[in-house]
């Protein structure tokens, strides 16, 4: 099968690999649509990432896709069945699961290589976290069902009450999604990106304000002019970048959550005012991946069509054009591409 690895920091090859067997428990799903992700560019930048991966290695974790083989002792699948795996799964075992956080399972386990003809689904997650695709769900939109399950966890992590008003610094596909995601939450969502295009999905999809940012000289100025003076109620950060976590905790008004949610580069550190965060009482949350109820709650509101998700897939792709695809994110030309093998 061509599939495609990650050796290093922006290398990524096509090569020719045996198509995979499932072991016990196991499936094997021909992909049918791969979107791409923030996440994936910023590993393929970084050229690896601390928990999902480590090069070379097979590449991509979002995907929907048909069973095409089963290992021994699957049951409740067939053959053909339509369905989203997602990228992870937790042990359901460990101190962590055993308290029901399970994004903090010490033996979550990974699944990478949706970037390619076929994907061998662990039996973790064929337990825990594959799901049918409902039928009139395209299956470009299905595959996204991984992202938007982390976003939902994040959304509900963030303490955002109806009437909140919210702060959200980021327009790439995690930040939009995140925009409808608290919109739906009740709160009055004050987007800030970089890209005008980017910006007018924020408005479809129900953002009170946008702003470039490029065009505002003090953020968290302009945060306090749009709350009477205070700063959000809730602030979520969605870029990844330390920079931007230190800004979001400006945003915040005394009593705010602020949700730093994008994933900075490894040991990278922010300074934070000490008088600030004790006299304010600020609620500084780190929040990572999804959990089991989020990834089921995920593909629910794809299958809604309650929020304009298609507008975050650019295009389609075959999987000969990934390089360029990555090339075309990293330069912003692009949200999420449906790549189809």
């Amino acid at each position: 099968m061509l599939a495609a690895l990650l050796y290093g920091q922006e290398d990524l090859r096509l090569e020719q690999l045996p198509d995979p067997a499932p072991a016990a428990g196991e499936v094997i799903l021909k992909v049918t649509a791969a979107t791409t992700c923030g996440t994936d560019l910023k590993v393929w930048r970084r050229g690896g990432h601390a928990k999902m991966l480590k090069p070379p290695t097979v590449f991509g974790h979002e995907a929907a896709g048909e069973i095409v083989a089963l290992g021994e002792g699957v049951s409740g699948w067939r053959v053909g069945d339509r369905v989203v795996a997602n990228n992870s799964a937790p042990c359901m075992n460990c101190f962590f699961c055993k308290k029901q956080e399970y994004s903090l399972c010490t033996d979550l386990s990974f699944n990478n290589g949706t970037f390619a003809e076929y994907l061998r689904v662990p039996a973790q997650i064929v337990r825990h976290n594959m799901l049918p695709i409902p039928e009139d769900l395209p299956d470009a939109i299905a595959s996204m069902t991984e992202p938007l399950a982390c976003v939902l966890h994040g959304a509900a992590r963030s303490n955002t009450q109806p009437g909140d008003r919210v702060v959200l610094l980021g327009d790439g596909a995690i930040g939009l999604m995140f925009a409808g995601a608290l919109v739906q939450r009740g709160a009055e969502v004050f987007l800030l990106g970089g890209s005008g295009d980017r910006l007018q999905i924020g408005e479809a999809f129900g953002v009170a304000r946008t702003f470039n940012h490029h065009q505002v000289e003090d953020i968290p100025a302009l945060v306090k002019d749009l709350t009477d003076g205070w700063g959000a109620d809730v602030v979520v950060e969605a870029t990844g970048s330390p920079a931007v976590w230190e800004m979001a905790i400006a945003c915040a008004r005394p009593g705010a959550t602020v949700n730093l949610f994008g994933g900075c580069p490894r040991d990278t550190t922010i300074t934070v005012n000490t008088e600030q965060l004790h006299y304010s009482e600020l609620t500084l949350k780190g929040v990572f991946h999804s959990t089991p109820q989020y990834v089921r709650e995920a593909l629910a509101l794809l299958a809604s069509h309650a929020l304009p998700f298609e507008k975050l897939i650019s295009g389609h792709q075959p999987l000969t054009a990934l390089e360029q695809v990555f090339q075309d994110m990293k330069h912003r030309r692009v949200v999420k591409v449906a790549m189809q093998p």
